[in-house]
């Protein structure tokens, strides 16, 4: 989906009236209220999916020594994770995962007040988690699943044998597909019953995580909307919040010897 609005469209944006505006405005409006009543439809729906089992042992190492899955829901009968991109031999996070973690804090206390535990989960070392996490300034719990199939068994890690043999064609989001890397982003849910029984409720991938990327809602509002404009990787402007130059208050005018025609 474009999402973005090329700077030729905003120079030439057309200027109306206010009752003009109104108008049009309020029939967005209709259109808006479908959009959140469809959202909502869908929200019921994936409530009634059935679940699965959980039948397999997890491990996990944490920052209070190994936890089972189980001790991951610290007492609380739901648990949200993200998939994180972060391997065992990877120097730092997947920018655009990081991009998704900074959103988490803010939301962390309210997310536990309606019995959700929230955390990370990567393939990296502990230690490794440890330092990119506090270079980050997270507070956020993140586990490591090195040495747990987890990962693989919610389809956000591939294997490097089954990944070379398919020539980077992997199982991903459902279906069978050329991916670029042994990692994979994904969100997955879990629910543990009064009788210790944890079930796998839900799973999304791709432009499913965009849930967590609350400054994606805020942009969407904007003239300029995401203004991504790298159709293979629309999110190539994404940096790691300390590796950002300053932002400019304003951008200055493009000159045509800036930007020659291909």
């Amino acid at each position: 989906m474009n999402t973005t609005v090329a700077e030729t469209d905003i120079a030439d944006h057309p200027v109306v009236a206010k009752d003009r505006w109104l108008a049009q405005r309020k029939a967005l409006l209709a259109r808006e209220k479908e959009l959140t009543r469809l959202r909502d439809q869908i929200a019921r729906e994936r409530r009634a999916l059935p679940w699965t089992r959980v039948e397999k042992n997890y491990t996990f190492d944490t920052p209070d020594g190994p936890r089972a899955l189980a001790d991951l829901f610290e007492g609380r009968r739901q648990l949200l994770v993200q998939h994180f991109m972060l391997g065992p031999d990877w120097e730092q996070g997947c920018p655009s995962c990081s991009y998704m973690a900074d959103h988490v804090d803010g939301m962390k206390v309210h997310l536990e007040h309606r019995d959700v535990t929230m955390l990370a989960v990567s393939r990296a070392p502990l230690d490794q988690i440890e330092r990119f996490r506090r270079r980050m300034g997270w507070q956020f719990k993140w586990v490591s699943a090195f040495g747990s199939d987890f990962n693989y068994d919610f389809g956000v890690s591939f294997k490097s044998e089954e990944w070379a043999e398919g020539q980077g064609e992997v199982y991903y989001n459902y279906s069978v597909r050329p991916f670029p890397a042994e990692e994979a982003p994904g969100i997955s849910v879990f629910y543990k019953n009064d009788a210790g029984e944890i079930f796998h409720t839900y799973s999304t991938y791709e432009r499913g995580v965009e849930v967590m990327m609350g400054t994606y809602n805020l942009l969407d509002l904007t003239p300029k909307g995401r203004d991504e404009h790298n159709a293979v990787y629309t999110m190539d402007w994404v940096r790691h919040h300390d590796r950002y130059e300053p932002a400019p208050a304003t951008k200055p005018a493009a000159h045509a010897c800036c930007h020659p025609s291909n």
